[in-house]
């Protein structure tokens, strides 16, 4: 896949709310979005990150905030143009490429739609190979790259630059005026070159996006079982069947919190299991025992269908099938299990591989 074409753009965005875990906001907008864009301005070139020239100059573009506040306060579109552009103008240059910061959900379109309105490519590869709800929970970090200088925007169209000392004072201070801002904004961030592209990205994220969607649309249209296509083509593992017996949710204005519980059914009758998420599912246990926890990705599909159910959107009494996918490489690293491991989000429990645990 060299161009991203408007069927390409149907697997994209369900793979991409797989690789979600529950969180990265609902992609149905953002690909409205960037289907628009497509038929207007063209299909989008992808490079795979080997492509890139050295000192290609690269930024990310992404949505940020709250999923469930994006269920009622809509982006207009623009908002991620003028970050691109105020990225430019900051930096003096033009933007020769731009990469996913997560493959998850809403920013697994939006990079898209905005590399098709502004004739960029779109980089094969992402900060994370899933999502995460903090802006520094990416390898970027991991590799000493800096979100800043970095640019922000809002539907109402308030700008906003940042040079902060830190990624996670990036986090701070942008989550701030995102709260401000009604619960979401756009932003351009960690600006890099294609060298450091080529040594922190996750790589092929979009293709394996792809791949997941495609597994899982494809199936009905096959007639085959569309979990065991998920589950062959992720290498995932079934943890649980049930139904949601209870779900609690709150958000703050940049998180989603609270806790799914499932009672099981089949094979898993008389057990129960919690997941525990914000913005994405970080912990699930069965029993109460953990049988997945985060960097691992933990994802809940709806059982009719394997389609992935995000965490704002989770109803009482629905049939769910719940699977865990190993994270990349680069997470299971001490410095990435410290940055995106339990500890990170408060919890006791150590990070034990998914593969030990199941």
């Amino acid at each position: 896949m060299k161009t991203i074409t408007l069927d390409d753009l149907e697997y994209i965005a369900m793979g991409s709310t797989v690789l979600g875990t529950g969180g990265g906001g609902d992609p149905y907008i953002g690909k409205l979005m960037t289907r628009e864009a497509i038929k207007q301005k063209g299909e989008v070139l992808l490079l795979d990150a080997d492509e890139l020239a050295d000192n290609a100059f690269v930024v990310s573009i992404a949505a940020f905030g709250a999923p469930m506040i994006l269920l009622e306060k809509l982006f207009s579109g623009d908002e991620f143009i003028k970050a691109f552009d105020m990225m430019e103008t900051y930096h003096g240059k033009k933007i020769d490429a731009i990469i996913p910061a997560e493959a998850g959900g809403l920013n697994g379109v939006i990079p898209i739609g905005v590399a098709a309105n502004k004739g960029v490519p779109l980089v094969n590869g992402d900060g994370m190979g899933r999502a995460f709800p903090r802006l520094e929970m990416v390898t970027f970090t991991l590799h000493g790259i800096s979100a800043s200088p970095m640019s922000q925007a809002d539907e109402k169209g308030n700008t906003v630059i940042y040079n902060t000392i830190d990624n996670v004072w990036g986090e701070t201070l942008l989550g701030s005026a995102t709260i401000q801002m009604g619960g979401s904004s756009a932003i351009g961030a960690f600006p890099m070159s294609g060298k450091q592209v080529k040594q922190a990205a996750v790589k092929n994220i979009v293709t394996f996006a792809y791949e997941i969607g495609k597994s899982i649309i494809d199936a009905k249209k096959n007639k085959e079982n569309p979990l065991e296509r998920l589950l062959e083509t992720t290498h995932g593992t079934k943890l649980f069947q049930g139904k949601i017996s209870n779900i609690t949710i709150a958000s703050d204005g940049r998180w989603n919190k609270g806790v799914c519980e499932i009672s099981g059914l089949n094979e898993y009758k008389n057990s129960e299991m919690v997941l525990d998420f914000q913005n994405e599912f970080l912990m699930a246990k069965r029993d109460g025992k953990p049988v997945a926890i985060t960097p691992d990705l933990i994802v809940l599909l709806d059982a009719e269908n394997a389609r992935p159910i995000t965490a704002e959107t989770i109803q009482y009494g629905t049939r769910v099938v719940v699977i865990g996918m190993p994270c990349n490489e680069q997470w299971r690293t001490p410095e990435g299990i410290i940055l995106g491991g339990p500890a990170k989000f408060g919890y006791e429990e150590s990070y034990i591989p998914l593969e030990e645990l199941v």
